[in-house]
């Protein structure tokens, strides 16, 4: 069977990051703790998706996503300041979520979720990056296909249920989320009542 719209795919791979001697293993999904999803849902990214078409159990891969065809390049306007009293709770900040290098997820005014990444904590302000950990980067993903076979009518529909909390994901876009509420107020205002940690979520958006 080969990889088309609406199968469901199992893949190991090694995701290396950067060109010639720059580059360096990020992440590695294995045949014990493969990556799986559903083609053609939106859930992958579509260069990623492109590369593994019509391929079938035991094809290998091969391929380079550019930063254009993955995460885009740095956008400096990215990265913002934003108002500290809106991460506190009770008058006091919540450091269990808002500490340098925790990825917390948000949502903007139009019901968008975003994480952001917490770049430094200061006395009035929280500086967040909310570029994508992999922007700017150059993808090489190396692996093999698993498995190929119809996806149930309840894993499509499963796609489209509403989720608790953040939909915070792990690893490649396929892993669990987190259900504690976040909270989440508008892009410019955000109060923040949880969190959860991150992953690079590298074959996901």
């Amino acid at each position: 069977m080969k990889i088309s719209t609406n199968k469901f795919v199992s893949l190991s791979y090694d995701l290396n990051v950067g060109e010639g001697e720059e580059r360096e293993l990020m992440e590695r999904a294995t045949a014990e703790t493969p990556l799986e999803f559903i083609y053609g849902t939106n859930s992958m990214l579509e260069a990623f998706e492109k590369n593994l078409d019509g391929l079938t159990e035991g094809d290998s891969f091969d391929f380079v996503l550019t930063p254009d065809e993955a995460y885009g390049e740095y956008d400096d306007d990215a990265l913002v300041d934003l108002p500290r009293h809106i991460f506190e709770q009770d008058g006091k900040l919540n450091e269990e979520v808002i500490f340098e290098g925790n990825m917390v997820p948000m949502m903007d005014s139009n019901g968008n979720r975003l994480n952001g990444s917490v770049v430094e904590v200061k006395d009035d302000v929280i500086k967040m990056d909310f570029n994508h950990p992999l922007a700017g980067e150059t993808l090489n993903f190396s692996g093999k296909v698993l498995n190929v076979r119809e996806s149930s009518p309840e894993e499509i529909a499963a796609l489209f249920a509403p989720q608790g909390g953040c939909g915070c994901g792990s690893g490649c876009g396929c892993g669990d989320g987190e259900e504690d509420s976040c909270g989440c107020g508008s892009h410019d205002e955000k109060e923040m009542a949880g969190g959860c940690g991150s992953g690079c979520g590298c074959g996901g958006h």
